[in-house]
């Protein structure tokens, strides 16, 4: 008997998922998760006036809380998430390290120390002015990051960058530390946003924060070929005659951008920016003129269906959305360390 063969016959081609039916599908997922999360809350509220509060606003309770409380709440969710992706994304194509997220720049830790210096010596103060301080601590620590690398043999390196953003950021978080130990006080008042929160964001800080992400993703995106260049390797850029200086200082605001902003509304939230790529990567291989959408897909996902178990795991308690996404991250972190990097 002769063995059937299993060419394919000639001119076939092998079907492909366009990736443009691919975030398609992603979208109508992302969509299915906001109107489901937009439900949850400590009142029950039927679907029927969910959309009626969209449609045909009348000002009462249950509106009211739809339209100023969940909403807001889910969108932010949507932006955060998508932010931390898509920076992670860039700065693992960037330094081809699969283990590089924004920490190694010390943004989350100068944010942090933004705030709580903030609170330690003004007092309580409203999450607008929290979010502008964290945002300005977050740029002001990454500029210093990349100054002190620069001083390094080399320039601005990616070792460089990883090295003094690893020491600037002990330095930082000890500070931190430091200041809660003697202030009980600012650690009552901020342990709540140094584990990742979702709760209390509101319309005025979505509005806030959306700028400085919509403006981060435009730069992300529009980098995107230079990014898949540069992830093979620096000599081969610069073989194909790329700006790879240009490339960098672009990669590195869009990071600030997308990443502070990000930690100013939610806090320190982990992992996104380090599990998400890579989960995009097991697809789409190499091209971030498509990783990056979808980064910023798969990260809204993420982080809104995270949010969404915080909410229901213990209900009606409620847990930061930053332990869920811990949950999920810190074992998929030791698999990259002993898969990946030992490699």
């Amino acid at each position: 008997m002769t063995k059937a063969t299993t060419a394919l016959p000639k001119g076939w081609k092998t079907p492909q998922i366009s990736p443009l039916l691919g975030l398609t599908f992603g979208l109508l997922i992302l969509l299915i998760c906001l109107v489901y999360s937009v439900t949850l809350g400590a009142v029950e509220i039927p679907l029927q006036k969910i959309f009626a509060s969209f449609v045909t606003f009348d000002g009462s309770y249950e509106h009211l809380v739809i339209q100023t409380v969940r909403l807001p709440r889910s969108l932010i969710a949507i932006l955060v998430g998508a932010a931390l992706a898509v920076s992670g994304a860039l700065m693992q194509g960037l330094t081809r390290n699969p283990l590089a997220d924004p920490g190694i720049l010390g943004i989350q830790s100068g944010a942090a120390l933004a705030v709580v210096a903030t609170i330690f010596v003004f007092g309580n103060s409203s999450l607008s002015i929290l979010t502008i301080v964290a945002f300005l601590g977050a740029g002001a620590t990454a500029m210093l990051v990349y100054f002190l690398g620069s001083l390094g043999r080399g320039g601005a390196t990616p070792l460089n960058l990883t090295v003094a953003g690893a020491a600037l950021t002990a330095l930082i978080s000890s500070l931190t530390t430091g200041v809660l130990i003697v202030s009980q006080r600012t650690l009552e008042e901020i342990r709540f946003w140094l584990a990742g929160s979702l709760a209390g964001r509101d319309t005025i800080i979505f509005f806030q924060a959306l700028p400085f992400v919509v403006m981060g993703l435009i730069l992300a995106f529009a980098i995107g070929r230079q990014i898949t260049t540069i992830s093979l390797g620096e000599d081969v850029a610069k073989g194909l005659s790329q700006q790879t200086a240009w490339v960098k200082i672009i990669t590195a605001i869009s990071v600030v951008l997308l990443a502070g902003s990000s930690v100013a509304i939610a806090g320190p939230i982990g992992f996104i920016d380090l599990v998400v790529p890579h989960v995009v990567r097991f697809f789409i291989k190499g091209d971030y003129s498509w990783i990056l959408p979808y980064s910023a897909l798969l990260g809204a996902i993420f982080l809104l269906v995270a949010d969404i178990s915080a909410r229901v795991l213990l209900k009606p308690q409620e847990l930061p959305v930053g332990v869920m996404t811990a949950l999920v991250g810190a074992p998929f972190f030791v698999y990259l360390a002993k898969s990946k990097v030992k490699r």
